[in-house]
């Protein structure tokens, strides 16, 4: 069997492409901001069925879920059942925090 060498400038190059493609990922971190939820406004004030923008932007912040429920400004509308029933919909599942 042939063994390969690799040489060290290949190495190199090679540590260089996981560092970026790790900041990259990194880079690409959902910032958590309520007003993307905009779209569910309707459907959670109304109970009507969510739209698709509102369930790609509830996936988009699903990780934020928590954050937004300990803002009394938006606990109310997060914790209502519309909400609930919106998520359910979105197929996210209903976080507990």
């Amino acid at each position: 069997m042939k063994k390969v060498i690799i040489p060290n400038s290949a190495l190199c190059v090679m540590l260089v492409m996981m560092l970026v493609l790790g900041e990259v990922s990194l880079s690409m971190a959902v910032t958590c901001n309520a007003l993307e939820l905009s779209p569910c406004l309707p459907a959670i004030t109304t109970g009507s069925a969510p739209s698709e923008t509102c369930c790609v932007k509830l996936k988009e912040q699903e990780s934020c879920l928590c954050g937004f429920a300990k803002d009394p400004n938006l606990r109310k509308y997060l914790l209502s059942p519309n909400a609930k029933k919106v998520a359910t919909s979105c197929g996210i599942p209903i976080p507990t925090c």
